[in-house]
């Protein structure tokens, strides 16, 4: 039983928000008591049942979501279209949008399972809460390496991008040494598996929404993820949503104001915690439709192709040396 028991306040904070991201057996696997469960429930403030019982809601969450998306007969049409083989290994590498209990690689097991006849796979979620690719290169040894993965998916770089409350003048992981991480982290992985590699591009963040909590100690901009998208754009494999356009409203309605600027566009809150910066539900939903789409429909990934790139796409090179 725990010495401290959370008030109603605080489990409400746990259910709604942190929970779902406080895996400490993923973070510190080398604690003596880390498979404790009533050693960890007690940290939180909760007693066995009760953070078991949280834990299954949203994996839960997380399944139904999976049942749900095989209804767009479009997603169980892609499905069967996946380059996996029977047996396969597929681990995620990535920050706390991947750690989450009711999280896009949760449910991209779930619609795997649920929606193909004879599914053989091993999912390993290497995702641990905010987490760099500096971080995720430290632990890339323990955390993929060692499982002997045929699949990697690679979903880093939200985390890198912050610019923190202290130095707001410059991102915490620079640009050149993202570009570094990943090379290292491709190079490396590349030693294991003749399969592409999976990079599942930063979502959009609404920065409005995340400054408005005061647990984060640090900013988040569309111009600083964008330009980590750019480097991602330029890797080999499969390359999914390479525009960071998957948060937004599919049925959204865009027009220009009087300054000629277009009103309308951007993600939607509604794919979204209240911070405006981890996904939602339907947030994390849309990022597994896009994956399974990509998956799916990319050509040669191994050239470093992805879908083809729209014709009024302006992006911009990324300079390393700044």
């Amino acid at each position: 039983m725990a010495d401290h028991i959370a008030t109603e306040e605080e489990k409400e904070v746990l259910e709604k928000y942190l929970l779902q991201f406080l895996n400490l057996e993923k973070r510190y696997p080398l604690l003596p008591g880390v498979e404790n469960e009533e050693a960890i429930a007690g940290l939180m403030g909760l007693e066995t049942d009760e953070l078991n019982k949280l834990r299954d809601r949203f994996l839960a969450n997380a399944k139904q979501a999976a049942v749900e998306l095989l209804e767009d007969p479009d997603v169980a049409e892609w499905i069967e279209e996946l380059p996996f083989e029977e047996g396969d290994t597929i681990v995620a590498l990535g920050d706390s949008i991947t750690d989450d209990l009711q999280g896009w690689f949760n449910i991209f097991e779930h619609l795997l399972d649920i929606g193909l006849e004879s599914p053989d796979f091993t999912f390993i979620n290497s995702g641990i809460s905010y987490d760099t690719s500096s971080d995720a290169l430290k632990r890339l040894n323990r955390d993929v390496l060692s499982h002997e993965p045929d699949w990697v998916i690679v979903a880093l770089g939200t985390f890198d991008a912050q610019r923190l409350h202290v130095a707001p003048d410059r991102p915490l992981v620079s640009l050149a040494d993202y570009w570094e991480n990943l090379n290292t982290i491709e190079a490396t992985v590349s030693e294991i598996t003749d399969n592409p590699l999976i990079w599942i591009t930063p979502p959009p963040v609404i920065t409005e929404m995340l400054q408005q909590i005061r647990l984060f100690h640090f900013d988040l901009f569309e111009d600083d993820l964008s330009s980590i998208r750019e480097i991602l754009v330029g890797k080999k494999g499969y390359i999914v949503d390479p525009l960071g356009e998957r948060m937004h409203s599919e049925d959204e309605e865009h027009h220009q104001n009087e300054d000629g600027e277009e009103e309308g566009s951007g993600p939607a809150p509604w794919n979204y915690l209240s911070d405006g910066l981890h996904p939602s539900l339907s947030g994390h939903t849309n990022t597994v439709k896009e994956l399974v789409r990509f998956l799916a429909l990319s050509k040669d990934p191994e050239e470093g192709a992805s879908l083809e790139t729209p014709d009024d796409y302006e992006g911009q090179n990324v300079d390393l040396e700044e």
